[in-house]
C-alpha cells in the first residue's frame, strides 16, 4: 500500500518505458508477439501493449489480484511461480522479469523457468537489483554475474550496470546513472539485461 501511495496510480505511461526504452525497444517490437510479465503485480503492467497477440502476467498472488479487480485489465493473469510455471514451453516471444528475480525462492530454478517458456528467437528482458541485503520480500541477493545463469543457452545481447537511486527500482532505471566501478564500497546496483534464445 505504501508503494501505491508513493507511486500514485500506475498506468501504461509508467510501465511502457520499462518494457521498451529500458531495453532499446519500441512498441513495434511487441506487434503480434506473445508477451509474459513474470511477477507482474496487480496493476495491469501489460495493458499498454495493445499491439501484442497475447499478454500474460504470472504471479503467485494472481488470485488475490483478481479479487482486487485485476480481471478488468486487458491482460490475463496466471497464478504461479516461474520456478514451476504452469505455462507452455517455448511459447512466449518476449519474457520480462522486471523487479522480480530477487523475489523468487530459487534463482537457478527461476532462470531455468524463464528460459523454458521463452520461444526460440525470443527476447528475455531482465531488470533487477543486485548486491542488496536480503529482505522478507526480496530474499535473494546476487551479483552482476547472475546473467551467467542464462548464458548458455541464451545469447546476451546487452547488459548495463546502473546506480541504485530512489526507493523503487524504476527510479534507478529511469535515471539511468551508470554504475561507478571505481567506487569499491559494497553497495546495491541495478542490472539491465537483454538476451535472446537461439
Amino acid at each position: 500500500m505504501m508503494q501505491a501511495h508513493v507511486q500514485g496510480e500506475l498506468s501504461g505511461d509508467f510501465y511502457e518505458p520499462l518494457f521498451t526504452e529500458m531495453f532499446g525497444l519500441d512498441r513495434s517490437d511487441y506487434a503480434g508477439k506473445r508477451v509474459l510479465d513474470v511477477g507482474c503485480g496487480p496493476r495491469g503492467s501489460l495493458e499498454w501493449a495493445t499491439m501484442a497477440a497475447e499478454r500474460v502476467g504470472l504471479d503467485p498472488l494472481a488470485d488475490s489480484y483478481r479479487r482486487m479487480g485485476a480481471d478488468r485489465h486487458e491482460m490475463s493473469y496466471v497464478t504461479g511461480t516461474i520456478e514451476e510455471p504452469a505455462l507452455p514451453a517455448d511459447h512466449f516471444d518476449i519474457v520480462a522479469s522486471i523487479n522480480s528475480l530477487d523475489h523468487v525462492d530459487d534463482v537457478s530454478r527461476a532462470a531455468h523457468g524463464l528460459v523454458r517458456v521463452l520461444a526460440p528467437g525470443g527476447l528475455l528482458l531482465v531488470l533487477t537489483e543486485v548486491n542488496h541485503e536480503p529482505t522478507a520480500t526480496e530474499p535473494q541477493s546476487f551479483s552482476w554475474d547472475v546473467v551467467q545463469l542464462f548464458s548458455p543457452p541464451l545469447e546476451v545481447l546487452e547488459t548495463r550496470r546502473l546506480e541504485k537511486r530512489g526507493e523503487a527500482i524504476s527510479d534507478s532505471a529511469r535515471l539511468g546513472i551508470q554504475y561507478d566501478e571505481s567506487d569499491e564500497r559494497p553497495r546495491p546496483g541495478v542490472l539491465v539485461a537483454k538476451l535472446r534464445k537461439p
